[in-house]
């Protein structure tokens, strides 16, 4: 077996035999610690079974560990000129493809009956470029896709946001969208000192084992995530005051609003940051039932 991609002389030795430069604009940081890569891909619970949907696979270094463990490894690399480091550094690996492509505009639907008929889960994962990580992490949730788990490793200011709790000064809603498609763990801090080059900010592996239905029920999701946002639009203000702004913009008439306060048994001078994901979705309901919005 040939040396693992993730160490600093053997991914100086790609990038200098390939003539490349990191692209500041992809937000590339190549980690350099195998350890790390595969205490991710432990965390993916990937089995000889099951396919594995890769973001960004740059060098290879994650790809590699990915397809040593997993049945097939399709991986999706937006920078055209990795395209050929890729093909070499994954030789050994027949198990593996990359698409050229953008992962957001790719039809991963499609993907499933093309690629992974034949396994029998599919996790997802990557190194996320920081510009790009909420947009990533919401399309794998949000479209629904039969993943069993979406583990990436992402800034740690991100990844505080994603698994924070009520009460917290880093709750808000993306941790609530994040609580309502998944189940949400921290695996790993991840120190800039094992990337190259090195970024400006640690990093952490965020887990999402993906739910098979919320864990609240609603009528409306688009409406409860309108509301969530509305209510977190000045963390300073109360939600009262929040929804009324909201409101007013949308309709005009809040006048029912202390009603459906009452109907979901919510303090309308709470803040937004105290909610949990279930008086949410009580409050979006009691919103519907009183005909405020």
């Amino acid at each position: 077996m040939s040396q693992a991609i993730a160490t600093p002389s053997r991914t100086r030795a790609i990038l200098e035999k390939h003539n490349l430069a990191y692209k500041k604009s992809l937000g590339q940081n190549f980690i350099i610690d195998g350890n790390i890569l595969r205490r991710l891909v432990e965390a993916s619970e990937v089995t000889t079974a099951d396919g594995v949907i890769e973001v960004g696979p740059g060098l290879g270094a994650l790809t590699e560990q990915f397809a040593r463990r997993a049945k097939k490894v399709v991986a999706y690399e937006i920078d055209q000129r990795l395209l050929p480091v890729l093909e070499d550094t994954l030789a050994p690996y027949e198990n593996t493809s990359i698409h050229h492509q953008d992962i957001l505009e790719a039809d991963l639907q499609a993907l499933f009956a093309d690629e992974f008929k034949d396994t029998t889960h599919v996790v997802a994962a990557g190194n996320l470029p920081y510009y790009v990580t909420t947009p990533i992490i919401m399309m794998f949730l949000e479209q629904r896709l039969p993943i069993k788990t979406l583990t990436v490793m992402i800034q740690k200011e991100v990844g505080e946001r994603l698994a924070a709790a009520p009460g917290t000064k880093a709750y808000g809603s993306l941790s609530l969208a994040a609580q309502y498609y998944a189940e949400t763990e921290t695996i790993l801090k991840v120190p800039a000192t094992v990337f190259m080059p090195r970024p400006n900010v640690d990093s952490t592996i965020v887990r999402f084992r993906v739910r098979e239905a919320p864990p609240v029920q609603v009528g409306d999701e688009r409406l409860l995530f309108s509301v969530i946002r509305a209510a977190f639009a000045q963390r300073r203000k109360t939600l009262a005051n929040n929804l009324i702004r909201w409101i007013e913009e949308k309709t005009g008439d809040q006048s029912a609003l202390p009603a459906a306060f009452d109907v979901a048994g919510i303090e309308s001078r709470r803040r937004a940051e105290t909610l949990t994901l279930a008086e949410f979705a009580a409050l979006t309901e009691a919103l519907a039932t009183e005909q405020v919005i």
